[in-house]
């Protein structure tokens, strides 16, 4: 940007010069008229002086314009070197209210909210993502230290958002493709679910297998009470709401992985759960630092404000009327 500092010399001298008249007033004797003469011949050199104000003005436009910043001190972010894939199932039978929060009857994903959203709270330096699966999978949130956006987007989510059916497989292999460039030794997944591989392209074991192959260790959770309450015509009745749970596929894809099966059958067993997920040894990596940047361009652009103003007002006194000496 700075070798635009001459364009405005460098223009002068190529284009024309502007051939302009000025109008002379006439008078008998100059004698009477050297006072106005010397009010306003000085006009002349502020005109021409005041040009130097626009060079200044164009010089700090391009000082602005190259965009100068004022680079901070290393400052060190907190990294425990571990990048945690959240796996949350929003299946139709999500919404089975089989689960008491607060002494209260709330359905499954409510509970994984809360639950999983205290477990993000405490991951401070870990990266975390969230990915969503129904008969979809999506990644919500790719992996990030905001930890507040991550926790927003997971309480914003709804039963049914990604279908009513339920691919294990696709989320796992999402949650592989997402963390395969990351380093070994650091990438896990978390994968909660309530029932069995429905929909979807890929199958859990081969998903598992793959991520086998990349190094990732995936811990999967199983939730659902093992009975419930429910009334119909005759009356209650008990019934287990977790018969569809395929506790041994999502057992056997984690001992592929080196990770481990958890089954949570109420709130304070799903609490326990992430309590010891929160034990899983970081990978040591590099602390990364960031150096703070602070924008400067305002300044230049703030004085071409000024010598631009400052322009206009000498302007104005050298189109102040003009006189003649020689003209008779």
């Amino acid at each position: 940007m700075f070798l635009f500092f001459p364009l405005p010399w460098v223009m002068r001298l190529m284009l024309p010069a502007s051939e302009t008249s000025t109008a002379a007033l006439k008078v008998p004797n100059l004698n009477q008229w050297l006072s106005v003469q010397e009010t306003y011949g000085s006009s002349f050199n502020i005109k021409r002086k005041s040009v130097l104000l626009l060079y200044f003005a164009w010089l700090c436009c391009v000082t602005g314009a190259a965009k100068p910043m004022w680079i901070g001190d290393p400052v060190s972010l907190p990294v425990s070197g571990r990048d945690l894939m959240l796996a949350i199932d929003l299946s139709g039978s999500m919404e089975n209210p089989d689960f008491l929060l607060n002494g209260e009857k709330v359905d499954r994903l409510t509970v994984v909210k809360q639950v999983a959203g205290d477990f993000i709270d405490r991951r401070e330096g870990d990266r975390i993502g969230l990915i969503l699966f129904g008969k979809r999978a999506y990644v919500q949130t790719p992996l990030t230290f905001d930890r507040k956006t991550v926790k927003h987007m997971l309480h914003e989510s709804e039963i049914g958002l990604a279908g009513k059916e339920t691919a294990i497989g696709d989320g796992i292999g999402l949650a592989a493709k997402r963390l395969q460039d990351r380093p070994e030794g650091s990438r896990v997944v978390i994968l909660l679910t309530d029932g069995a591989n429905t929909a979807g392209e890929v199958e859990p074991i081969k998903a598992a297998e793959l991520a086998k192959e990349l190094g990732l260790k995936i811990y999967t959770i199983g939730v659902g009470a093992d009975s419930m309450e429910i009334q119909s015509f005759f009356g209650s009745r008990m019934v287990n709401p977790s018969a569809d749970l395929d506790e041994a596929t999502l057992t056997k894809i984690a001992s592929l992985t080196g990770g481990a099966y958890f089954r949570a059958k109420d709130t304070k067993g799903l609490e326990k759960i992430y309590e010891q997920l929160d034990v899983l040894e970081p990978a040591i990596q590099e602390a990364e630092t960031l150096r703070p940047q602070i924008a400067l361009y305002y300044w230049p652009l703030g004085l071409a404000i000024i010598f631009v103003l400052l322009y206009t007002l000498m302007k104005m006194i050298g189109n102040k009327p003009q006189v003649k000496g020689n003209a008779l």
